[in-house]
């Protein structure tokens, strides 16, 4: 069952569904696009929301990154069977969301000005609003979002890469247990190998 995974030549909302993939070992073609020239019209035109990431399997199509990682999650074992257990997780993910919401922000904004004032918030405010927390509760839970590798602890390493690229920074360096997590799963099997071949993202 062809396999295809469609998204630019960054980390940004699709690292940690890679990550996933080579975890779990399944066989899939990396499609990336050059973000300068997007959009390409008749990419854009054919995907169902115009929007990336797109994960294709047997010619059936799903969107969203979180829904596309929960599958993979799924398929990996890295999802919970109790349904409170995923509820919790999920809530974690949307959490992870909401400060990638406000780099996405910074992301699109145009104007000099407004783009400093936005980066200068995400770094002085809320960056240890949210980590100081992630920090806390990976501390207490044996460095893991379920207390074991789950598709959280992707999702959290995907969005620390993309906020370092874009934002300048090393969160993972401020917070040792986020740090720690990070050098976890980029030394899985599959993910390991995959960061070895992996060229620099440069935006």
């Amino acid at each position: 069952m062809a396999k295809k995974l469609h998204y630019f030549n960054l980390n940004g909302l699709a690292e940690s569904i890679r990550y996933l993939l080579h975890y779990a070992g399944e066989k899939f073609e990396d499609v990336r696009y050059d973000l300068k020239s997007w959009p390409d019209k008749k990419v854009k035109e054919s995907l169902p929301y115009g929007q990336l990431p797109l994960y294709e399997e047997g010619g059936a199509k799903l969107t969203q990154s979180l829904a596309i990682a929960r599958y993979i999650a799924v398929k990996a074992n890295l999802l919970p069977t109790d349904p409170w257990e995923q509820a919790v997780l999920d809530s974690f993910v949307f959490t992870i969301y909401d400060f990638w919401s406000k780099v996405g922000t910074f992301i699109k904004e145009q104007d000099p000005a407004r783009k400093a004032a936005i980066k200068k918030e995400i770094i002085d405010e809320n960056i240890d609003f949210y980590f100081s927390r992630f920090e806390k509760y990976l501390k207490e839970n044996k460095g893991h979002f379920g207390g074991k590798l789950t598709w959280v602890d992707f999702v959290l390493v995907g969005i620390v890469e993309s906020a370092n690229l874009f934002l300048g920074v090393e969160i993972q360096k401020i917070y040792p247990t986020v740090g720690m997590l990070v050098k976890e799963v980029l030394s899985l099997p599959g993910v390991k190998e995959y960061v070895a071949t992996r060229k620099p993202y440069v935006i």
